[in-house]
């Protein structure tokens, strides 16, 4: 994951829908724990690749987002743990397989102080988890987790090989249980978690790049003492409703640089693939602890100008991704 902008276009194919649906009648049914391996699941898209950007921020030619497939240039997802129970502690395991060799990869590079990051979303998109999981000598990852609902979740690895590019890749986790799917929650600016109050000012463009900013208050008061938290002072993951699109974004400074301040306002500069509406989930760490702060938020490809005129964005005829 690069410092800037990284949309690794989060995972699995550009559906205007949630998932499998597991309801009938009422939407509210029971799901079983035994998952079904899908016969086959082919790439939503073509494998994304690099694009130039002009100065004006415009971008001159679109790759199609990564992270919608799970497999990838030569490396493909395998989850050993495809299915758990709701509300029940599990471990997840997983290897990242070379397919030129079919051995799971034991070389990682180090992306923000972890050799890869795994984000768990529900279909739904209102829970989120960021997790850091542990890597064995044979290449099998794991890691603990509750998931505290059922339904469809997807799992993405955001990692880079080492000597390689970056690569996100996306597989389907079913938790068992009691299906009650959750409607989107509403587009707000301002959002609350923990005690922290969490502005946004900014909104995303497809095709053309855009500063969001977010503004950490608690008690009133401006946090002007934010942590480090994997080598920067948030991270920002944006997914796309209804396919769960992946992008992973980081502020342009970082601590220690000298000019990057420890809050309140976190920066990041972002580009959507597409218009629609997007979940933004920013973790941020203060007092030792971190928290997420999630927003809805609508990229309608309008661009706001300098004296308050709205034009619209060229959109690219494939989604992009974004270093």
């Amino acid at each position: 994951m690069n410092t800037g902008l990284r949309i690794t276009v989060f995972a699995a194919a550009l559906a205007a829908t949630f998932g499998t649906a597991y309801g009938v009648g009422s939407g509210i049914g029971e799901i079983s724990p035994e998952a079904r391996r899908p016969a086959h699941e082919k790439p939503a898209t073509a494998p994304h690749g690099e694009h130039d950007e002009h100065d004006d921020g415009s971008r001159a030619s679109a790759a199609p987002p990564g992270g919608l497939q799970i497999s990838d240039k030569g490396y493909t997802l395998a989850l050993k743990t495809r299915a758990i129970e709701a509300g029940r502690r599990a471990n997840l395991r997983f290897t990242v397989v070379q397919d030129a060799t079919g051995r799971p990869l034991t070389t990682y590079q180090q992306e923000h102080t972890k050799e890869l990051h795994l984000i768990i979303a529900s279909r739904d998109l209102t829970l989120y988890r960021h997790l850091h999981p542990t890597r064995s000598a044979d290449g099998t990852w794991s890691t603990p987790v509750n998931l505290p609902k059922a339904g469809a979740y997807r799992v993405f690895a955001d990692f880079t090989p080492r000597g390689g590019e970056g690569l996100t890749l996306g597989a389907d986790l079913t938790a068992s249980g009691t299906y009650r799917p959750a409607p989107l929650p509403a587009a707000d600016t301002t959002v609350t978690v923990d005690g922290y109050r969490v502005s946004l000012n900014g909104s995303p463009t497809p095709a053309r790049s855009s500063e969001l900013t977010f503004t950490v208050a608690r008690n009133g008061k401006p946090v002007r003492d934010l942590q480090p938290y994997l080598g920067a002072y948030g991270h920002l993951v944006a997914l796309r409703s209804g396919d769960l699109a992946y992008l992973h974004v980081h502020p342009g400074g970082e601590p220690g640089d000298g000019t990057t301040r420890p809050g309140p306002d976190i920066s990041f500069t972002a580009m959507t693939p597409s218009t629609g509406t997007y979940r933004l989930f920013l973790d941020f760490k203060h007092a030792g602890e971190v928290h997420t702060a999630a927003f809805t938020v609508r990229a309608d490809g309008t661009v706001k100008e300098p004296d308050g005129s709205a034009t619209a964005s060229p959109v690219p005829e494939q989604p992009g991704h974004m270093h």
